[in-house]
């Protein structure tokens, strides 16, 4: 499975209409396209900044999806009020204790490694990591997601609410120093969202 995340740097005001844009004009689009398999849209109404990822069935559907969703995504950043950011990426991993309901909120972390780490990072994540994570209470979902020719990593779990999220962020932080002492990876960015859409249809990937 692969993946596009296009950030949106917008403006705070005009996170409902970005968001609304996207859930009534770009997913109908996008999940029409062959080999799409789901849409998210992670939102920050503080600062403006919002996270639509778009995932793939293959590479080749991911490529191939290029040039149709440019002017889509150029008339979502105007909704938006803000540039963009495209990345795009391999999903090594993925898991859902169950699907996300209203209020459901996420937790992701950047970092970079030497890319001939990538490998030990995904098997370190997948064997020590998230057999503690499962255990939150609140915890929803956890996905890992990889750039391996520039060994750039993304990972995203998600909670039922920021209650929840917020009594998972100290063992969240610990959780990240063991795999940085592990790995010998760099945390870039750790940031907070609400999951606004939740549509992803990735099957596991564990």
């Amino acid at each position: 499975m692969y993946a596009r995340s296009t950030t949106v740097r917008g403006q705070p005001a005009m996170t409902d209409a970005g968001i609304q844009h996207v859930r009534d004009v770009v997913m109908p689009q996008v999940r029409g396209m062959t080999g799409c398999v789901g849409i998210s849209l992670l939102a920050d109404r503080t600062s403006g900044r919002c996270i639509v990822t778009t995932a793939w069935e293959s590479e080749e559907a991911l490529r191939g999806s290029a040039d149709t969703v440019t002017p889509i995504r150029a008339r979502a950043a105007e909704q938006f009020g803000g540039e963009v950011r495209v990345d795009e990426w391999e999903v090594a991993y993925l898991h859902r204790s169950h699907h996300a309901a209203d209020g459901a909120c996420a937790r992701v972390t950047w970092a970079e490694a030497d890319p001939a780490a990538i490998d030990r990072i995904v098997e370190a994540f997948r064997m020590s990591i998230m057999p503690r994570v499962e255990q939150l209470e609140g915890f929803c979902s956890a996905s890992l997601m990889i750039d391996r020719a520039r060994g750039r990593s993304c990972v995203t779990a998600s909670y039922d609410s920021t209650e929840a999220m917020a009594k998972a962020a100290n063992l969240a932080m610990g959780l990240r120093a063991d795999l940085v002492q592990e790995t010998g990876m760099r945390v870039v960015e750790v940031a907070e969202f609400e999951l606004a859409l939740a549509h992803l249809d990735v099957p596991e990937l564990v």
